[in-house]
């Protein structure tokens, strides 16, 4: 028992001396395009999306292969198996505009509910979620076109993300 208490204690202070503290200097990562990202970023948007999102509002285009000073703008495909992304860069690397297209993904709350109140026992059997950003507009359109079903009917509904028909 003695032993075993030595062995504790000495164990206890060696642990300490090879203990190290290390201070990094503080960095703060910022998206270059957060206009980007505020614009496009809800709270229902799937998860899929929203890193896909976050790595076109990342992407350092003066690092990448396809950069060439010559150029003044810059066109860059983004994919997912769920969608794409085809986003318009200028030479500093700031992001004009994107065309998003998904295809089936989770629609929001506000969308279902509407939809659900004005088609009652309709079913959404597949969705097209499409986003037009432009860094100049302070609206970002986002449109839902549905494909509904009720038995052997079926009905193609346009909607925006506050729920409202087009």
């Amino acid at each position: 028992m003695k032993k075993l208490s030595i062995l504790l204690l000495l164990l206890t202070f060696s642990s300490q001396v090879f203990a190290q503290v290390i201070e990094l200097p503080e960095i703060e990562i910022t998206a270059v395009n957060y206009k980007y990202l505020s614009s496009v970023e809800s709270d229902d948007t799937p998860m899929s999306v929203k890193m896909l999102q976050e790595k076109v509002a990342m992407f350092n285009l003066k690092s990448s292969e396809f950069y060439n000073d010559e150029y003044a703008t810059y066109n860059i495909s983004f994919y997912i198996p769920e969608g794409k992304i085809l986003a318009a860069y200028d030479k500093s690397g700031k992001l004009i505009r994107t065309i998003e297209k998904y295809k089936n993904v989770k629609l929001p709350k506000t969308v279902r509910e509407a939809i659900a109140e004005r088609f009652p026992n309709w079913t959404a059997v597949s969705d097209f979620y499409k986003v037009n950003f432009h860094y100049m507009n302070e609206v970002t359109d986002k449109l839902y076109k549905v494909k509904l079903e009720n038995g052997d009917k079926k009905m193609r509904v346009k909607i925006n993300e506050k729920g409202e028909f087009m």
